[in-house]
């Protein structure tokens, strides 16, 4: 089940990058992805200016700048305009000479469908040349060592990649014709594919052979079947040419994410750990010996055993030790080397986020430099680079920006847990515990395994508009989350609703105590697994006065049949629905759905895959039938990451005036 959020609040660990509408004569400029050249002398990065209307989109560019700052930044000239012209998967030659980009370009036609090119420019943004033109999906593009150009590559794609995005309509002989995602090399104008036709490849790395520069092969993760549904059961292989060896079988309670290669060939390092997404990414850090013999047992070591934090991105290219991990501990980002002397030890500890990829936190590295986007919930985001810990800033793109909130870490004790969340609050709102209490909306993330973290507040995210409506916002990370290991992540397995709600009511009490809070001006909100936690918490407790569910679950047994990505289940309830249907109904809505007495919201896609438009009609039927207040949107051809700009603005209007109707607007000082 998805962690986005249709409304980020703050960053949600892997949700992407908040963006905002622009102060006046100043838009903010948002920045979605940062790769280093791996000379260290250069970073390009995707970014565009947000526009001031809400139900339009960004249109992003290319920028090339130098790292150490001087010179003028700059831009790339892209062959279309406007935000159907959409460049990504920026990838640098090994020689630091040439950026490769895939770029995804609006095609008059009888399908309708986009088309996909590969285009390379040279180091100064000039010279493009089209490398690829492609009838079917591109990504992760990569270089090789010796300066051939990989890519993910789906041939005649019914849909984008990726349980997000809207379904392909049901027709015909379901399973019959499953797009499969396969690693290819790029030659010649066109694609030479290096892994199986029976595989789906999520993500995959080079892996240099030390004997010669000129010949790589590639490691993965992949399962078979549909994409979309099979990555919790993905597994780690070896490609050479269109044959696959396996390499690694993780149990049922890990999945695998970012792999990546040592530059001798050696060995490989990944992530691993129970995630309840792909893209949101926490675990812990292992190492995998890939130079034994074929028949000898493969040496896997995990490098952060008993880590109290979540490892999210990995990286050989950051200088000192070797491999660089950037982690969530609790409320900051921590940055540390694995190997040496001081291996594990933070060499950099912060209060904000940073991110490379505009999804997950991480930072990118190249020639033993590295750059990433900083920001906290009221630092607009800006480009930083150099060696870890030593950043200068590259850009001052949205100086002056400012939001009237302050950001509070909270932390509290339940069942034996630290637990932390941030609590949000309009600037100048009382601290007195003497003065007027005023309303507070909870806003639980998806996932579960996510976490909420410092991103920018903005009025396109879920935070800063409840706030200039005069609430104050809980951003709590119950157990599930990332950001305190792997047993906290792990905690809510078999156990959905209850620990973790346990865990978002003490919070609001540790709340309580500090500030002045109304309790019987509470209002819920949450989307995907947020979504799930609003429906339950509204059958649990009546401590809330107004809820708001976005695409949630309403019904786990009927919801294991409907959704398409069903193999997510297995980890976290530990068997199929039809193996253990009592543990499904513990913790599904609809088996209390007599208790509920809030007022609630309801809203989907009706091109949902992850958490299908059906589960929130059977949430609002049953409210409706049983008199209690409610309201029903479905928005048309939009999926699990509601990609439609004005969809999502009419959503957040209604979630505001649903708050309004039964907890009023309150005062700015509330």
């Amino acid at each position: 089940m998805k962690r986005i959020a249709l409304f980020s609040s703050g960053a949600v660990l892997a949700a992407g990058t908040a963006l905002a509408a622009p102060a006046p004569g100043h838009p903010l400029h948002d920045f979605a992805q940062v790769v280093v050249s791996h000379d260290g002398k250069r970073v390009a990065t995707l970014e565009a200016d947000v526009p001031a209307d809400e139900n339009a989109e960004p249109a992003y560019g290319i920028v090339i700048r130098k790292i150490d700052g001087s010179g003028s930044p700059i831009t790339v000239g892209l062959p279309c305009k406007g935000a159907d012209c959409v460049p990504s998967s920026l990838t640098w030659s090994p020689d630091g000479q040439h950026l490769a980009f895939v770029l995804k370009q609006p095609t008059a036609g009888k399908t309708g469908k986009p088309q996909r090119f590969v285009y390379a420019v040279d180091a100064d943004g000039t010279k493009p040349t089209r490398l690829l033109a492609f009838d079917g999906t591109l990504d992760r593009l990569s270089y090789g060592p010796d300066g051939t150009l990989a890519v993910l590559a789906t041939a005649g794609a019914h849909k984008e990649p990726g349980a997000t995005q809207a379904a392909a309509k049901l027709t015909g002989e379901i399973g019959e014709n499953e797009d499969e995602q396969r690693i290819a090399t790029i030659a010649a104008g066109a694609l030479r594919f290096q892994s199986p036709s029976d595989l789906y490849v999520y993500e995959y790395a080079w892996q240099p052979d030390p004997a010669r520069i000129d010949h790589a092969r590639f490691v993965g993760t992949a399962a078979h079947g549909n994409g979309d549904n099979n990555w919790w059961v993905a597994r780690l292989y070896a490609f050479d040419g269109p044959a696959a060896r396996l390499l690694y079988t993780p149990p049922q309670r890990q999945q695998l994410a970012d792999p990546v290669v040592s530059p001798d060939g050696r060995s490989l390092a990944f992530i691993g750990g129970i995630m309840s997404d792909f893209g949101s990414t926490g675990g812990d850090a292992f190492r995998l010996a890939l130079d034994t013999p074929e028949a000898s047992p493969a040496v896997l070591q995990n490098l952060t055993p008993n880590l109290n934090a979540s490892v999210t991105s990995l990286s050989w290219s950051c200088g000192g030790d070797g491999l660089t991990a950037t982690a969530l501990a609790g409320s900051k980002t921590e940055l540390f080397g694995l190997g040496g002397a001081n291996s594990g030890r933070p060499s950099w500890t912060g209060e904000e986020t940073l991110t490379a990829a505009g999804r997950s936190l991480g930072i990118a590295c190249g020639g033993g430099v590295s750059a990433a986007v900083h920001q906290t919930f009221t630092a607009a985001p800006e480009l930083e680079a150099g060696p870890i810990g030593q950043w200068h800033a590259l850009t001052h793109a949205n100086a002056g920006q400012t939001v009237p909130a302050t950001a509070t870490s909270v932390t509290w004790r339940n069942d034996g847990f630290d637990v932390q969340g941030w609590l949000l609050s309009p600037k100048g709102a009382p601290t007195d515990m003497g003065a007027a209490k005023g309303p507070m909306i909870v806003s639980i993330h998806g996932g579960p395994s996510a976490a909420n973290m410092p991103g920018y507040l903005t009025p396109r995210g879920s935070s800063l508009f409840l706030l200039q409506a005069g609430y104050r916002v809980f951003l709590p990370n119950p157990r599930g989350s990332f950001g305190q290991g792997e047993k906290f992540t792990q905690a809510n397995v078999r156990d959905f609703g209850y620990g973790d709600l346990r865990d978002v009511l003490t919070g609001i009490d540790a709340v309580e105590r500090t500030v002045p809070v109304d309790d019987h001006r509470l209002g819920v909100t949450g989307y995907s697994y947020g979504g799930y936690m609003t429906m339950w918490t509204v059958t649990q407790t009546n401590r809330f006065k107004a809820a708001v569910a976005g695409a949630g679950v309403s019904n786990w047994q009927s919801y294991y049949g409907e959704n398409g990505i069903d193999e997510w289940m297995l980890p976290f309830f530990g068997a199929s629905v039809y193996d253990d249907p009592a543990i499904y109904a513990k913790s599904s809505p609809m088996s209390f759905i007599k208790q509920v007495r809030t007022p609630t919201f309801e809203y989907v896609g009706d091109a949902d895959v992850e958490c299908p438009m059906p589960q929130t009609q059977e949430f609002y039927h049953a409210l409706h039938t049983l008199g209690v207040p409610t309201q029903f949107v479905v928005y048309a051809g939009q999926g699990h990451g509601m990609k439609d700009a004005g969809d999502r603005a009419d959503a957040r209007r209604r979630t505001l005036a649903w708050f309004g109707r039964y907890l009023g607007h309150g005062s700015t000082g509330g």
